[in-house]
C-alpha cells in the first residue's frame, strides 16, 4: 500500500494531475493519483503506469529521470532499445540489454559500472568471459571463476581476492591443485585439501591452519596418523586418536564374533 506517500516528481515538485498530459487517462482508470503515475519519482508508481499503458513506453525512453527510462525499456519496442546501451545510467543500459539478443550483452562486458558488468557476467556464455578474468572488481572475477571453463582457471590462482581463489580451488582441474597448495590463505588451502586424494595429503600434514590439518587427519592413510598425535590443536588430536582406535575396535568385534562360531 502506497497512498500515504506523497506524489512528488523526480525533482521534488508536487505532481499535478490538472496540468498533466495524461489527465485524460484518469477517466478510463489507466492512471490514478498516488498509485500509478509516470511523473511520480516513486518507482512502483512508474512501473504500474507502464503496466497499464505499455503503448506509451516508447515516448519515455529519453525522459530525464533514469527510473522512467529504465522502467520504460521493459515495455518499449525492441528495435528502440539498442541505442540505450549507450545511456548514461547503468540501470537503463542493463534493462535494455537483458531484453535484447545475447550478442548485445557483449557491448556491456566492459561497462564502466560494476553492477552492469556483474549482471552481464552472469549471463554471458562462459567463453565470452575470458576478458573479465582480470576485472578490477572482485565480484565480477568471482562470477567469472564460477562460470568459466575449469581449464582456464590456472590463470586465476594468484587472484588478489581470497573468495575468488577459493572458487578457483573448488573448480580447477585436480591435476593442477598443487598450484594452490601453498596459497597464503588457510581457507584456500582447505579447499585444496578437500579435493586432494588421500595419498597426496602428506604435504599438508603440518599446515599452519588447523582446519587443513583436521581435513588431513580425517582422510590420510592410517599408517601416517601417529605423526599427528602431537598436533597443537585438540580437535585434530581427538580425531587422530578416534581413527587409531577404530581399527582395534573393529578387530575386537571380529574376534568376539569369531568365538561365537561353533566348531
Amino acid at each position: 500500500m502506497t497512498p500515504e506517500i506523497e506524489a512528488r516528481d523526480w525533482q521534488g515538485a508536487e505532481v499535478s494531475c490538472e496540468t498533466c498530459c495524461h489527465r485524460d487517462l484518469l477517466g478510463v482508470r489507466r492512471c490514478e493519483p498516488r498509485r500509478t503515475c509516470v511523473h511520480d519519482r516513486y518507482a512502483r508508481r512508474i512501473d504500474r503506469f507502464f503496466d497499464w499503458n505499455p503503448a506509451l513506453a516508447n515516448d519515455y525512453l529519453d525522459h530525464p529521470y533514469f527510473e522512467v527510462r529504465a522502467i520504460a525499456t521493459e515495455a518499449a519496442d525492441l528495435f528502440r532499445l539498442p541505442r540505450l546501451l549507450a545511456d548514461g545510467d547503468e540501470t537503463v543500459r542493463w534493462n535494455a540489454a537483458r531484453r535484447l539478443p545475447r550478442r548485445y550483452l557483449l557491448r556491456l562486458r566492459d561497462d564502466p559500472h560494476r553492477e552492469a558488468r556483474i549482471r552481464v557476467a552472469d549471463r554471458l556464455d562462459p567463453a565470452d568471459l575470458v576478458p573479465r578474468m582480470e576485472d578490477a572488481d572482485y565480484y565480477v572475477r568471482l562470477i567469472v571463476a564460477r562460470r568459466i571453463d575449469p581449464s582456464l582457471l590456472p590463470r586465476m590462482v594468484l587472484d588478489a581476492e581470497v573468495q575468488v581463489r577459493c572458487v578457483v580451488a573448488r573448480r580447477i582441474p585436480q591435476g593442477q591443485l598443487a598450484l594452490m597448495a601453498c596459497d597464503p590463505d588457510g581457507a584456500v588451502r582447505l579447499e585444496v585439501a578437500r579435493r586432494l586424494p588421500a595419498s597426496r595429503l602428506v604435504s599438508l600434514m603440518h599446515d599452519p591452519e588447523w582446519r587443513v590439518r583436521y581435513e588431513v587427519a580425517s582422510r590420510i592413510a592410517p599408517v601416517r596418523l601417529p605423526e599427528l598425535l602431537g598436533d597443537s590443536d585438540p580437535l585434530v588430536r581427538d580425531l587422530v586418536r578416534s581413527r587409531m582406535r577404530a581399527p582395534r575396535q573393529r578387530d575386537a568385534v571380529h574376534d568376539e564374533r569369531s568365538q561365537e562360531i561353533p566348531l
